[in-house]
């Protein structure tokens, strides 16, 4: 019979997995699906903006573990996926990404951190 963590230790070990992921990659993407086959509008929208933008992001697909799904959550304390992180830090969900992409806020805060855009603000 296989040992299995006490549901504590699990949650623990999925939020160092989420810290772990946002701080060691530039650009986070936790989304339904993933960036080749998004499993809902919300994520497809994110997806659209960060490939136009030309930057490179990890994308990780929250339906394919419950606890990454719910851990994600509690990580953020935000209710809703899509969730996008820049160099550690938690910068929203899809309406959030579209208006900072629509205002030229999000390709200032990747030029600000240093991550290159294809498609600077105009």
């Amino acid at each position: 019979m296989a040992f299995a963590a006490p549901q504590k230790d699990r949650i623990m070990s999925i939020q160092q997995f989420i810290d772990n992921e946002v701080k060691s990659n530039d650009v986070v993407l936790f989304m339904k699906g993933t960036p080749q086959a998004p499993m809902c509008g919300f994520s497809a929208q994110v997806v659209q903006i960060l490939d136009h933008v030309g930057v490179p992001y990890k994308g990780h697909n929250v339906l394919a573990s419950d606890e990454l799904r719910e851990g994600i959550k509690a990580f953020s304390n935000w209710p809703t996926i899509p969730q996008l992180y820049v160099k550690g830090e938690f910068v929203g969900g899809c309406d959030i990404v579209r208006e900072m992409f629509q205002a030229g806020e999000l390709q200032a805060l990747f030029t600000n951190n240093g991550i290159a855009v294809q498609q600077p603000v105009e």
